[in-house]
């Protein structure tokens, strides 16, 4: 088993496959950026030899992000490799939603089981604000085909930033009453520089809940993979509504993950830039990868405060 010097066993973990992205959230690339070279990327081959290993230390759930993860050619056939891996409870991806309307019932067939879509704003001229791009319609598409193909629950994350979306959380909630989407308000986090993080941007978890109360009463439910949000639903609706305080109310104790970023290093914490880097390990074999996880999970640190990151979103895996 993978369990850290501080007793939390890592069942989870976060693989970005590309840092490549067709969208420049201006909380998430950061301005200017350069690719990553593709050979320093790892492979499919790799990420499975590495997903074998970790399921066989008991990681259960693996993510998929990126970057945008839909831009990598093939990965259908990643997610079906990675789901014939016995031991494997839950696989699933992060996604933009931008491509996500003609690949659906693909990844659905390959073994996908559930996606999570960034969607900040109904508003088209917000969206082009927030994304660098005119494509509010075409995520739409991508939920409504996701949640045809059978991805469910399908998850939509908010980033809330005041002054450019805050003021569209009731909407957003509502938006819970007649689609079974499983909203999730996140607190604006200051990961990577160059981005447009501040504190004048920043609205807390509470006066988001605040907000989003607006919409109607909120009752505490459940959902499949509900992670650190805290959930709730509106009378009679078909959705949810959740809530992360990813930094007014940190989780750090009971944190169950580990973060892979493109080019193969792991990444203990959203908001640390130590890592561990797994590629020299990946041909050696399965047991001395097996050590080589083992010997990361001991570096885990006991919590994110004080922890200032440098590299982009975009380059991790949120």
């Amino acid at each position: 088993m993978l369990v850290d010097l501080f007793g939390r066993r890592i069942t989870y973990l976060r693989i970005s496959i590309t840092d490549r992205c067709n969208l420049r959230c201006l909380y998430c690339s950061g301005r200017p950026f350069e690719w990553l070279a593709p050979e320093r990327i790892l492979s499919y081959e790799e990420i499975y030899r590495l997903v074998k290993v970790a399921v066989h230390l008991g990681v259960e759930r693996v993510r998929l992000t990126g970057g945008e993860p839909l831009v990598r050619r093939g990965v259908a056939g990643l997610i079906r490799m990675l789901a014939g891996i016995p031991g494997l409870r839950d696989l699933s991806l992060t996604t933009n939603g931008l491509l996500l309307a003609n690949l659906a019932q693909e990844l659905r067939g390959a073994g996908l089981r559930r996606v999570n879509v960034s969607l900040d704003t109904f508003d088209p001229e917000k969206f082009r604000r927030i994304t660098g791009v005119d494509g509010l319609e075409r995520v739409l598409a991508g939920i409504e085909a996701a949640l045809s193909a059978g991805l469910t629950p399908v998850k939509v994350n908010v980033v809330v930033m005041r002054g450019l979306n805050d003021e569209e959380v009731p909407e957003l909630a509502r938006w819970t009453l007649s689609t079974p989407v499983h909203l999730r308000f996140i607190e604006f986090m200051p990961v990577g520089e160059g981005t447009e993080w501040g504190p004048d941007r920043f609205v807390p978890l509470e006066e988001i809940r605040e907000r989003a109360a607006e919409a109607g009463e909120l009752r505490p439910a459940e959902v499949e993979g509900g992670g650190p949000a805290r959930v709730f639903r509106l009378p009679g609706g078909k959705g949810t509504v959740g809530f992360i305080a990813a930094m007014s109310r940190h989780f750090c104790r009971h944190c169950n993950r580990l973060r892979i970023t493109p080019e193969g290093r792991i990444r203990y914490c959203l908001f640390s830039d130590r890592e561990f880097d797994l590629r020299p390990h990946l041909a050696r074999g399965e047991e001395a990868l097996a050590e080589a996880l083992r010997q990361a999970v001991r570096r885990k640190p006991a919590s994110r405060l004080g922890l200032e990151p440098r590299r982009l979103m975009r380059t991790i895996g949120g």
